[in-house]
Formats: C-alpha cells, sequence, structure tokens
C-alpha cells in the first residue's frame, strides 16, 4: 500500500527558500488542523539550498504569531527525492516552484502536486505573492491568502482524507 493510499493526509508546502511562504503555510495548517480535530502530518521546504537550518524570516515569524501561530522554531530545508513517497500532497506557493518541483519528481512519485491555490474556488493557479522582498503589509496580506488555501485543504481533507483532489 502507498502513502496515498492511507486514511491520514501528509502535507508539504513548497516555495524557493522556505522561509517566507511555505513556512507560514505550515503553520497555518497545522493550527487550522488542529482547530478541526483534523490527522495530518505537515512540513514545509524550499526548491532552493539558500536557507537550510534557518528559521524563518522575522517578518513571516511576526505575521504568524498576530494570527496565534508560532513558526519560530520552524528551520529550512530543501525538497527531497523522497518527499514525493513521503507525502500525499505537495503544494507549490508559485508557478516557479511548480515547476521546480515538476523538474524533480520522480518517475515513482506518488504524491498529487498542485498549487495551493488550486484549493480555493475561483483561485485554480494562481500563486501566493512572495512578500519578502517588501514590508509588513506584504507578509500579511500572503498570510490572509494562505490562511484563506489552509481553511478550505483542511475542509476537504476532513471530508475525503488523503484521496482528497485538487
Amino acid at each position: 500500500m502507498s502513502q496515498n493510499d492511507t486514511a491520514t493526509p501528509s502535507v508539504l508546502f513548497v516555495c524557493l527558500g522556505n522561509i517566507c511562504r511555505s513556512p507560514m503555510a505550515e503553520g497555518a495548517f497545522r493550527a487550522a488542523a488542529e482547530k478541526a480535530v483534523l490527522d495530518v502530518r505537515v512540513d514545509s521546504v524550499g526548491t532552493a539550498d539558500y536557507h537550510i537550518g534557518a528559521p524563518p524570516d522575522p517578518r513571516a515569524i511576526a505575521a504568524a504569531r498576530s494570527h496565534g501561530v508560532d513558526i519560530s522554531g520552524l528551520e529550512g530545508r530543501q525538497l527531497a527525492a523522497s518527499d514525493f513517497r513521503e507525502f500525499t500532497h505537495i503544494f507549490a506557493l508559485d508557478h516557479a516552484n511548480l515547476e521546480g518541483i515538476r523538474s524533480r519528481e520522480p518517475r515513482h512519485s506518488t504524491a498529487q502536486v498542485a498549487m495551493l491555490l488550486d484549493a480555493v474556488p475561483g483561485q485554480r493557479g494562481e500563486a501566493i505573492i512572495d512578500p519578502y522582498h517588501g514590508d509588513d503589509a506584504g507578509f500579511e496580506a500572503c498570510w490572509q491568502s494562505i490562511d484563506e488555501a489552509v481553511e478550505a485543504l483542511v475542509a476537504r481533507f476532513a471530508k475525503d482524507g488523503a484521496a482528497a483532489r485538487f
């Protein structure tokens, strides 16, 4: 039986450096899943190796903290071939990272790969804007988009489990 045949979803969020969007998505999803009493596994990674072992950007930590979510203990890591077997779903935060995921996807991958906003009706194929080169307001706007998407993910996983399609 593959990981994707299990009832427990395992979700991986992917951005470029794993210090802004993907750790915020990991934290937001974890909080939403806990609130919904949903059994899931969640992690986040980057397609690049810029910030391996580094904590999230202080602005991402502050944005998450303002919503009651602590991501300060997370550490950056890079997407690995094993992630395509260990996670039922891999969500890219933008198009460039979706391409990066697809270019690394092993032939026998069992993970479903999609854009995070594919979970939100009317936003299929849209990207979460990268707030890295902006100000605190950009991080808050990014959090709002992520939060909307993870709430939709949690609802879908609560209904369909790991079999959820996006």
